[in-house]
């Protein structure tokens, strides 16, 4: 089994890649809104506790099956040590129920300018209901860009299949297919 790690700032289109990635792969997609937006319906705001707890049985479930290997999207604060601690759990989900996982990571970059362009885009808004109040999203995105440091470091990525692909100019399908092509997926 595979477990793509697919990080990157808000908006910079990890959960477009994704689509595309899983269209020319085996690899299924869960992207992190597919938690987030029920959630944030069922109660009326974000609760932490419930995402985690959701995405754990996604993950115990997955690495269960005998599907070929997952997608996930997430956005790494490389400045908080819960964050690094989070993908190590979540390794360690996988690690315990399928003895020949493979991981992989795919860091997306781009400006704040062209995220905030694609803040706006159609399918952005069609699968994350939250982000459709363009102004609090905008303003979410400013707040983390200022709070977090979301792009790595040169060497800081602890995977040994990893890739940094600068997406600013390209359309979702090529870097899709850059990463398909990168990890002979």
């Amino acid at each position: 089994m595979k477990v793509l790690f697919l990080i990157g700032d808000a908006a910079v289109g990890k959960m477009t890649v994704g689509q595309e990635l899983s269209k020319i792969t085996k690899l299924r997609l869960f992207h992190n809104h597919m938690t987030i937006e029920p959630v944030l319906e069922i109660f009326g705001g974000y609760h932490s506790r419930a995402i985690r707890r959701l995405r754990e049985v996604i993950f115990e479930e997955f690495a269960s099956s005998d599907q070929y290997g997952l997608i996930f999207t997430f956005m790494w604060a490389f400045d908080e040590q819960e964050d690094w601690d989070y993908v190590e759990h979540v390794k360690e989900i996988f690690q315990k129920r399928n003895k020949d996982v493979e991981f992989y990571c795919a860091e997306l970059v781009a400006p704040q300018e062209i995220r905030l362009q694609r803040n706006v885009t159609e399918n952005r808004q069609k699968h994350k209901p939250s982000k459709r109040n363009v102004a609090f999203s905008n303003q979410r995105l400013l707040q983390d860009d200022a709070g977090h440091r979301m792009e790595s470091l040169e060497g800081e990525v602890p995977f040994a299949r990893y890739i940094k692909i600068d997406n600013s100019h390209l359309p979702p399908e090529e870097a899709a297919r850059q990463i398909k092509e990168f990890f002979q997926f």
